[in-house]
This record gives structure tokens, C-alpha cells and sequence, in this order.
């Protein structure tokens, strides 16, 4: 089977707090999550034929990268510096071919840990984001 086209993945905030999802407006790419598990390592002198032997430790929610064609009057793309500057974890999506009956949503609290801006003299304007997961993302299919 061939692989899918991702374009019209959408990026939503939660832009009450109440879980009213809006979407942030011309993003281009989005990666994430990047979810990761710790290996502890549990090798002893008496370890089989001298391999090391790990346990399964903590998993992270690892972290949701965007990028947008920058529009500092977009009240979407002015959003994102409040979510920057507040003290509290904030509700996003992350999703997947929506409008289609394979749509799928992942949802995570997390923080912005870097938000940066672009200004090339021969290209567009752009902003990066970095969101890290805080706790579990969760995948829900929620096509129709």
C-alpha cells in the first residue's frame, strides 16, 4: 500500500481552556509526537554470554514541532506568544487527514519551549514552535 498525503493535517489550541479547539492558521509542517522510552540497564557480573540487559524504565511524551508562514497580525500566530508567556500547561491537537472516515487526533497538555521567527530578505517570514508533551498524548480515531 502506498503511503498517505498528510496535507490538510491541522495544529489546534485550545483557546478557552474549556477544550474549544481552534486551529493555528497556515501551518506548513508538523512533526510529533516523538515519543521516547528510557532503557535502565540492569547488567551484572553474571549476565548472560557478557550482553548487557535492560529494563524498560519511564516514557516521555517527547515533543510537537510546527511551522508556519509567520503573519504577526494573525491573532492565531499572536496566540502562540501568550501560550509562550503563561505559567500554565495549555490542551493541543494534532489532526490527521481530517473530514475523512481514517481521521485520527492526538491530544496533549504541554508548553511551548521555543518559539522562534524567521526573516529572510528573499523568502517568506516563518515561525517555528516547539510544544513538550506533558503526561501521555493520546491517539483517538475520530473520523466520520
Amino acid at each position: 500500500m502506498p503511503g498517505l498525503d498528510a496535507f490538510g493535517t491541522q495544529f489546534k489550541r485550545d483557546s478557552t481552556g474549556g477544550g474549544s479547539f481552534a486551529a493555528i492558521a497556515n501551518v506548513s509542517d508538523i512533526s510529533g509526537p516523538s515519543r521516547s522510552r528510557e532503557a535502565i540497564e540492569v547488567t551484572a557480573h553474571d549476565s548472560p554470554d557478557k550482553y548487557r540487559e535492560f529494563v524498560k524504565g519511564l516514557k516521555d511524551g517527547g515533543e510537537v514541532e510546527i511551522t508556519i508562514n509567520y503573519d504577526p497580525g494573525s491573532t492565531t500566530h499572536q496566540a502562540l506568544d501568550a501560550d509562550f508567556e503563561e505559567d500554565d500547561l495549555r490542551d493541543y491537537q494534532v489532526v490527521v487527514l481530517p473530514g475523512t472516515t481514517d481521521e485520527h487526533t492526538w491530544e496533549f497538555s504541554g508548553l511551548i519551549t521555543d518559539l522562534g521567527d524567521e526573516f529572510p530578505h528573499d523568502d517568506k517570514m516563518e515561525r517555528t514552535a516547539t510544544f513538550k508533551v506533558s503526561g501521555k498524548p493520546t491517539l483517538t480515531p475520530t473520523g466520520a
